[in-house]
């Protein structure tokens, strides 16, 4: 199989983050405006084709069921590929064990060789020596050491010797087995990429007939019933809107919720083609997950001033779910000082953080190396918006408190 060598650049992964959510909102206005109405877009379809493709998925988003076809080929390259990592991590351990082998015969045959020419010189010298003189006694101390290094050479000869008989024959085995589970995925490659060459021909005519098939077709009742949440969820979340200067805040928090929302679109699309150069193509990045749990987390602070104005966020309410308008009121005029000392603490750490990262050009410590300073001012938004919502809310409560009858 070949690698995949890319490496996401910095400046995709941010215009990503900003252009993806933007385009996302426009078009979730239009297909709004548009009344709901089911239809196939030919972009979309290609853009599935690339990303999920191998999968068949271009194939059911047009329902068509010949997408079952990838799925076989699709587990064949997954299989095979498991069946080579083992192989490989295998043949890798016995092949050192080989290489080390042949070191060591190729490093101790000669010195074995130097070592009995010595040994044979000593002992001449012991004989050549008086009996009982002290220059014998040092020969013989020289043979003895001699004859223990000479004895400690063969024994590690011996175990290469042992260990390259051992380890030749499955280091051939596993190298085998490695090249052909590799042949088996290529192959299985080129049938899928083939595969999607002939439907990104087709894909048109594809669209074209799934548009027929649904034409005539009354909307079923599940896909009704999504379009009737999604609507309801939507009009759920601008009911909390105020008016006045306070909804231009809540309007604010709303967009930004949304805003950030869509990433996680984006987190499938990422850990897809991660599941994909990693099991597919042996090539796990080293950017994905850095980038998606750095995303994620810029998305947890942005979207808190939204959770904060739906009420969505967790919460124990077993005494304040009861409780009248201008009560819930009060509660959250006297429970706001503890939200104040919060998020005015988050704001200025988040400065102080943002400032410090911006002046020394903080950088990640992994391989992908990318800039923090963006994300700590993330924190910095995150911590603005949830202060202006807190704002908006105060007002809002001293409106229901004023005025209980008049809503707010």
């Amino acid at each position: 199989m070949p690698s995949l060598t890319f490496v996401l650049p910095h400046w995709i992964y941010w215009s990503g983050l900003v252009l993806f959510p933007l385009a996302a909102m426009v078009l979730a206005r239009r297909s709004r405006k548009r009344g709901g109405m089911r239809g196939y877009s030919l972009p979309l379809g290609y853009m599935i084709l690339v990303t999920g493709g191998m999968l068949g998925l271009h194939r059911f988003y047009l329902k068509s069921l010949l997408g079952l076809v990838y799925l076989p080929i699709f587990l064949a390259i997954l299989f095979a590929n498991a069946q080579q990592r083992d192989a490989r991590a295998i043949y890798s351990d016995a092949a050192n064990m080989v290489r080390v082998s042949q070191d060591t015969i190729s490093r101790e045959g000669p010195r074995i060789a130097e070592a009995e020419k010595e040994l044979a010189d000593l002992k001449a010298a012991v004989l050549a020596a008086e009996e009982g003189s002290l220059s014998r006694r040092s020969a013989e101390l020289k043979v003895k050491r001699s004859q223990r290094r000479l004895q400690s050479s063969r024994d590690r000869l011996d175990r290469a010797h042992t260990d390259l008989k051992a380890n030749e024959p499955l280091a051939r085995e596993t190298g085998e087995a490695r090249a052909y589970w590799g042949s088996v995925a290529y192959y299985a490659f080129l049938c899928i990429a083939a595969l999607l060459l002939i439907d990104a021909a087709l894909l048109p005519r594809l669209k074209r007939r799934a548009e027929e098939r649904v034409r005539n077709e009354r909307e079923a009742e599940a896909e009704a019933a999504i379009h009737a949440y999604e609507e309801e969820e939507i009009i759920g979340d601008f009911r909390h809107a105020s008016t006045g200067w306070t909804g231009a805040i809540d309007r604010l928090s709303l967009y930004c919720g949304e805003f950030a929302s869509y990433w996680a679109v984006i987190a499938v699309f990422v850990y897809y083609y991660e599941v994909i150069a990693r099991y597919v193509f042996n090539s796990p990045t080293n950017w994905a997950h850095e980038g998606m749990f750095l995303m994620f987390g810029m998305q947890y602070l942005i979207a808190g001033a939204y959770a904060m104005l739906t009420e969505s966020h967790v919460r124990v309410d077993v005494f304040y779910a009861p409780l009248s308008v201008r009560g819930k009121a009060v509660v959250d005029l006297l429970t706001s000082v503890f939200f104040f000392i919060f998020a005015g603490t988050l704001l200025a750490t988040s400065w102080i953080f943002a400032y410090q990262a911006t002046q020394v050009g903080e950088i990640s410590f992994t391989e992908w190396a990318i800039a923090y300073w963006p994300f700590k001012w993330a924190m910095v938004l995150g911590g603005l918006l949830l202060v202006l919502q807190g704002i908006s809310k105060l007002a809002q409560d001293l409106r229901a408190v004023a005025n209980p009858a008049g809503g707010i």
